[in-house]
Parts: C-alpha cells; structure tokens; sequence
C-alpha cells in the first residue's frame, strides 16, 4: 500500500526472527529529545495491542541469523564502553554461594542489582533520559555512561531496548584495592557460581583511572586467579579462557582506592544490531547514530534525509526508531548463556515487544552519496536490517545538488571530514553545499557530526546548539541549524 502524501507501506522480511557555558543547558535540551523517543516506544510497549501481520513478522525458525559481529581484540578493555561508576557494594555479592542457584528464576528476577550502562562520550544525558522513559526512574549521568538500579527482568528489558548504551554491566562486587591482592581476594569472594561454571569459558577486561596499580595485566591476571581459584574451590575445576567468544565476560574497574566488578550481560557490545556487513570508509557506530538522531531533535512522522548517507548508518537507525523496532531484537545476549538464564521469560519479552513494531513509515527517508560502492554497501545493509528495499531510498548523488526530500523535513547526516577526504578539499565542498541548502532547503532542521570545528563558518551559518561528541577518538561537534526561509538565499 501507498501512500504518496502520506507515508508509505512498510512490512519487514519473512525472513525477520562540556565545552561552553551553556552545556548545562544544551543537555538538558538533549536529554528532553532523547526522552522524547524513548517514550514513544514506552507507550507502544504498554498500550498497542495491535499485533503484527502474519505476512510481516514470522516465528524465528524462519529467521535468518545474522553473520557474526566484528571479533574483539583481546586487549580491548572498557574504555570502548566507557567508564564504570561503582556503586554502594551489594549484600548479595558477599553471600556463601550455594550450588543450584541457577535454576533459581524466580528469585534471581526480584533481586535488585546495581547496574551501570557505558556510551558515547557526550550522549550521557541522552542516555539516561532514554532510561528513564524506559521505566529506570533513578537513572543518573555518570563519566560516559549512566546508573541505574533494576531487577533481572529490567536488565532484560534494558538490553533489548536501550539504542544508546554500549553495555550493561552488573556490579556484582566493590572493595577497597591499594595491592593487587585486595584484587584476588574480592574475585575470590564473589559467588561467581551463580553465575557461570567450570564448564563454560571466561574473559577478563581491566581499565582504570588514576589507578596505583603499576601492571593492568597483571590485576587483570588477578581477577581471572580469583575467579578460577573460586570455582575449583566450589565445583572441582576451573574454566577456560577464551577472548574471542567467551560464555562469560568480567569487567574489573580501578581507580584510586577501589575496585569494581561487573558482570557483562550485553556479551558483544549492544551497538552491534545484528545487521551490519557492509561498512563505509568513517561508519559510525548504530549508538552514537542513534544518539546523534535524539540529540537532533528528528520528528519521525516528518522526512529525513542524509546527503553523505555512506553505509546507511543513519537511515537504518531512523527507520528502527520510526517503526519501533527493538535495537536488540534480533541479535544474541551474553545474558543468555549465564545460568540464571530463563529462556521462556526471555521469549515472552521478546514476543511482547515484536507485537509493537509497526509496518508503516510515516514519511519518507532518503539518502545519497556520490560513491555508488557506499550506496551498494547501504543497500546491502538494509536488505540485512529486516526491512523492506523500498523502506529507505538509497541513490547515487551529488549533496550540491539533490533537491529536498518533502517540503519540510531535517537532514541529518556524517559528512566527509578529516580523514575522509584531504583538509584541502573541505572548503569548496562546504560552501558549494551550503549554497544548495540556503537556496532549496529552507524551513528544515539540519544536524551534522564533524571534526571541523570552524564547520558553521565554512557554512556561513550560526548554529543553533552544539553538542560535544565523540566519533571513536574523533573529537567532534554536532551543530544544529534552521535553514530560514529567505535569511540567507543571497550571500
């Protein structure tokens, strides 16, 4: 069905199964956009009942499993998922362990646990306004993340629906650490067994901050003494370590006079939706382009479109939060290989949130580049997403000259910086696309990421708010600008 003023018909595969003075302010704007989205799919969750067309969402027998996610390097530590807080230690990580626990679903769902959630550096207020919509009222910044306090069925639930988290780890112990056998001791005193056994195979990531450890290896080889030394003690043997697809991940955290422990129950990192294969020359990570579409402000029933759309980041992300579609929805947990792991829970959560996608996108998505291997890679990567080919409109084009999308709309988009394109061919690109949104583009909001902090005057534009960012270790801003009617057309 069509809908050529409207929206149009959508289904999905049968396939499917703080620099200035006013950052206090930017981030309360940010957070109240974030917050926004996120109660939207909140209101989907709790009061459609409207399930899904047979013809658009299948069993998961008939789902194609997605390729596996880039494999981890051994050494890489927490950083990449920003930097746990710890909270007040839990009475639970100091109990004897018993045997057994495991099968114990009931209990383990009432438990209240600690939990912190890494992200992007600069989405922090993002983040926690995503939570709280989601049902976390207590959730709080933290150093590039945020938290919370939940049940088992909240960690659950903030796996599968969080866009902007990276992580979300478990404090499952907290203890004063000036020599790295303070370290031994505490993993020795953790129930470990509760969680993981003999059987199932481990990995250890360490990162601290104004630490006086003199060797991170070695408290990371501490931890992995403690866990190991804990579980030959209480069940007769140890288990094996593997850094590539582990059964269980521990995260040790450090920092002047404590350690923390965290259990990991996102296994690979949540920015990894289960689409992606095909990737641009500078793709950004699915969070941080979900991240960049809240703090945009990006209504989903108006017109979206991405001149530099590269890989299609951007665009898949908007279709999934304009449908909403879980971001965890078709990718696997860490969660679910631990031993408390109720798979028949897990299957009703997931049921419930499958009836809520919706089929029909309200307005329409388009998105260019001049290279046809990035619009060939964004296609491959949306036939990937579950959706249809005809959900997003990918084509060649040249920014300069692509005419609008709608009448109003926003443009949010990546655009080729820094290390994508040589410093030199920067100026003329910016001032001959300025030129083309001055003149066709009036009336819409436009967001764009860079490096390029001298970008609004390339532009001959004053951005309306600028949010710190960052694209990896890029440092980045992303301006926002309301191309006026007629403000600009003659400079």
């Amino acid at each position: 069905m069509n809908d050529a003023k409207t929206g149009k018909t959508l289904t999905l595969k049968k396939k499917v199964d703080p620099s200035t003075p006013a950052d206090g302010e930017r981030r309360k704007r940010a957070g109240g956009r974030a917050r926004q989205v996120a109660q939207i799919e909140r209101q989907r969750e709790q009061q459609r009942n409207v399930q899904a067309p047979a013809a658009v969402v299948t069993s998961r027998a008939n789902m194609e499993k997605p390729a596996p996610s880039r494999k981890r390097h051994p050494t890489e530590s927490i950083p990449e998922a920003g930097t746990p807080q710890p909270q007040p230690t839990q009475e639970h990580a100091r109990e004897k362990p018993r045997r057994g626990l495991s099968r114990s679903h009931g209990s383990a769902r009432a438990e209240i646990f600690p939990v912190f959630t890494p992200c992007p550096q600069g989405l922090e207020e993002a983040l926690v306004a995503e939570l709280q919509a989601l049902g976390f009222d207590d959730a709080e910044p933290a150093r590039a993340g945020c938290r919370f306090h939940t049940d088992w069925t909240g960690i659950l639930r903030a796996n599968l629906y969080s866009r902007l988290a990276t992580r979300v780890l478990v404090q499952v112990a907290h203890g004063p650490a000036y020599h790295e056998d303070d370290i031994l001791d505490l993993a020795m005193d953790t129930p470990w067994e509760r969680w993981f056994g003999a059987e199932q195979t481990l990995r250890v990531d360490t990162s601290a901050i104004r630490s006086p450890m003199q060797s991170l290896q070695y408290c990371n080889l501490r931890v992995k003494d403690g866990i190991c030394d804990r579980l030959r003690e209480h069940e007769g043997a140890r288990p094996d370590i593997d850094t590539v697809r582990p059964d269980a991940r521990v995260h040790l955290f450090l920092d002047e006079d404590s350690a923390t422990l965290y259990l990991d129950t996102s296994g690979e990192s949540l920015f990894k939706r289960g689409w992606r294969l095909a990737k641009g020359e500078a793709p950004l990570r699915e969070n941080l382009a979900a991240g960049i579409l809240a703090l945009s402000g990006w209504d989903p029933a108006e017109a979206l479109m991405d001149p530099f759309c590269g890989s299609g980041t951007i665009l898949i992300e908007a279709a999934w939060i304009a449908l909403g579609v879980p971001p965890g929805i078709w990718r696997p947990f860490g969660f679910e290989r631990l031993r408390n792991h109720d798979a028949r829970h897990w299957r009703d959560i997931k049921d419930e949130a499958r009836s809520h996608i919706a089929t029909r996108l309200e307005s329409p998505i388009v998105g260019y580049d001049l290279d046809p291997a990035a619009i060939d890679a964004a296609k491959a990567n949306l036939e990937r997403s579950w959706l249809t080919p005809d959900s997003i409109r990918f084509e060649v084009g040249d920014a300069k000259l692509v005419p609008p999308a709608a009448d109003i709309g926003w443009l949010v988009t990546n655009p080729p910086y820094g290390e994508r394109l040589p410093s030199e061919e920067d100026t003329g690109l910016w001032r001959a696309w300025a030129q083309n949104l001055k003149q066709n583009y009036s009336g819409w909001n436009v967001s764009i990421i860079s490096s390029d902090m001298d970008l609004p005057r390339a532009l001959r534009l004053k951005p309306l708010r600028r949010y710190p960012l960052y694209n990896g270790s890029l440092d980045c801003r992303l301006f926002s600008f309301e191309m006026v009617e007629a403000g600009y057309r003659n400079k």
